[in-house]
């Protein structure tokens, strides 16, 4: 059981980096992030599709109830993702990253202000370091961008209010085979359909303009197989690594997987940095630091308040049948 949970994690990791360095590289040659974004959705809902078609997996069947989460779930991975597509183009991957890791802030702000479900005082503690650290890893940072950093904030917006949708259609019954890689493909669907639109109102000439450049004339820096073969990998790994990460939660703790997309992120910054050469000061590694642990640390406390409010809770429960039980 260690062993496969490890597996996981490896290749999750593995996943993800490559992830991040092709689409790094495909968005150097193609900077047209709606675009690339919409034909990566493309390709890992053609993979899902091909896997059902197959038999490989068991079709999903939804509800209206479901088709209706799946939706909302798909337009705000949707916006998330297009918007660190956007990050990711008009900086560094280790920039877009430090951004990423307040994420947990807006997870907190969602949950609170828009579904009324407040924490204890000391999980929102936690948070100050992550606030913190951020900020200084960005202050004066030579890399710095606001577009990279608009756009990352965001997403961290989007995929804070894409979990807490998830959960609900996660705990509840949306239809049959819906479990958590169906849910994953039905929503990378949805998402799909969603953002054609946007990219062919925003980057329809620009795209094919820019891949025209790419690929002929004197000033050509790819070929046509080559920045084909690198669309579709980039597609494949960003759906893969996302399902893997699932698998991972079906056999671990919440907690474990927050713990692991935490060093997840310091895996990829250090990629980044070797492979682009992107210099990154002293004093944004040590914001980096103080942020991601600050993250670690809001992820433990957060579970350890939410063990101690169930036990509470299990235990309200349990003591009127003891009375009542008493008076017989």
């Amino acid at each position: 059981e260690r062993m496969k949970i490890g597996f996981y994690f490896a290749l999750w990791y593995a996943l993800n980096v490559v992830y991040n360095i092709i689409n790094k590289k495909v968005l150097n040659v193609i900077p047209a992030p709606l675009s690339v974004g919409t034909i990566q959705f493309g390709i890992g809902a053609l993979y899902a599709s091909l896997l059902w078609m197959t038999g490989l997996r068991a079709p999903p069947q939804l509800t209206d109830k479901g088709r209706e989460i799946c939706w909302k779930v798909g337009a705000y991975h949707s916006t998330g993702q297009l918007l660190s597509m956007i990050s990711l183009g008009a900086g560094p991957v280790s920039f877009t990253h430090i951004v990423k890791a307040l994420e947990p802030l807006f997870s907190a702000l969602v949950s609170a202000l828009i579904f009324g479900k407040w924490m204890k005082i000391q999980v929102y503690a936690t948070l100050i370091p992550v606030i913190g650290g951020v900020g200084f890893a960005c202050l004066k940072e030579r890399s710095f961008s606001w577009l990279a950093f608009w756009t990352a904030m965001g997403s961290n917006l989007a995929f804070a209010l894409r979990a807490v949708i998830s959960k609900t259609g996660m705990n509840n019954y949306i239809g049959e085979n819906m479990n958590s890689v169906n849910l994953f493909a039905v929503v990378t669907i949805a998402a799909f359909v969603l953002s054609v639109p946007v990219a062919l109102a925003v980057e329809k000439v620009s795209m094919l303009t820019l891949w025209d450049k790419a690929v002929s004339g004197t000033k050509a820096v790819s070929t046509t197989n080559d920045l084909m073969k690198s669309l579709v990998l980039s597609g494949l790994f960003h759906y893969l690594n996302n399902e893997v990460m699932y698998l991972a939660l079906s056999n671990v703790h919440p907690v474990t997987l927050a713990v692991g997309n935490t060093m997840k992120r310091v895996f990829i910054m250090v990629a980044s940095v070797l492979v682009f050469r992107n210099p990154v000061s002293l004093q944004a590694g040590i914001g980096s630091a103080i942020g991601i642990s600050g993250v670690l640390l809001y992820s433990l406390t957060k579970q350890y308040y939410e063990k101690i409010e169930a036990a509470a809770a299990a235990a309200a429960k349990a003591k009127p049948g003891r009375r009542g039980r008493g008076r017989k």
